[in-house]
């Protein structure tokens, strides 16, 4: 019991730094590349964000080690509990999911509060771009692919925790520009339905 409440604690401390976190990806990608003077090439954009994402996730895991294993991702919660992996239990994830939920409700909410204003245009998160259905496949396809890749990483890929930090992001970002014309894609429930769900309650209570 102690031991589920504690992870959920931690699951909503690391999401909410995560969902504050990534959602400057956009603007810091921009900054940068105009610093450096590669702007229009997309390659290089494209290269930057890769660089960044590895960064934010190899940051997260020692974040997450230190709070005993928390996670930011309920897609990937579910998918090690499904594949026998960690000391998760129903019960605790029962908890866990809804913690997420509220760290990442408290990450838009901040970074809504601090990002400058010539940036606020890239927050949002993913959003639909096709069709419903069409949406829901992409999403699930895309879910699945991210899942699969990281699940193979972590267990088949490099023993080096770098080289595996590192495929993960380009793993990520793959996936992130391969659904860029249909969701975004978000292929994680607390970054895509929350962040939407804050977004419209802020716009609601404060427009």
């Amino acid at each position: 019991m102690l031991g589920a409440i504690k992870a959920a604690v931690g699951d909503a401390v690391l999401t909410f730094s995560w969902i504050f976190c990534a959602s400057t990806l956009g603007a810091v990608t921009a900054v940068v590349s105009l610093a450096i003077g590669v702007k229009d090439l997309i390659w290089a954009s494209l290269l930057i964000t890769t660089v960044l994402v590895f960064i934010l996730v190899f940051v997260f895991t020692i974040i997450g080690d230190l709070l005993g294993g928390a996670s930011f991702n309920p897609t990937g919660t579910a998918a090690f509990y499904a594949a026998g992996l960690g000391s998760d239990t129903l019960f605790s994830m029962a908890l866990r999911f809804p913690a997420q939920a509220l760290g990442a409700v408290g990450g838009v909410l901040a970074i809504k509060e601090v990002m400058p204003e010539q940036y606020k245009h890239m927050l949002g998160g993913p959003s639909l771009k096709v069709d419903l259905h069409t949406g829901a496949i992409a999403e699930g396809v895309l879910t699945f692919l991210i899942t699969f890749a990281v699940l193979v990483i972590v267990l088949k890929g490099p023993r080096n925790p770098l080289l595996k930090m590192w495929s993960i992001a380009i793993a990520t970002v793959t996936m992130v520009v391969a659904g860029s014309s249909f969701t975004g894609p978000s292929m994680n429930p607390a970054n895509r339905y929350v962040v939407k769900i804050a977004f419209s309650f802020d716009d609601i209570c404060f427009e």
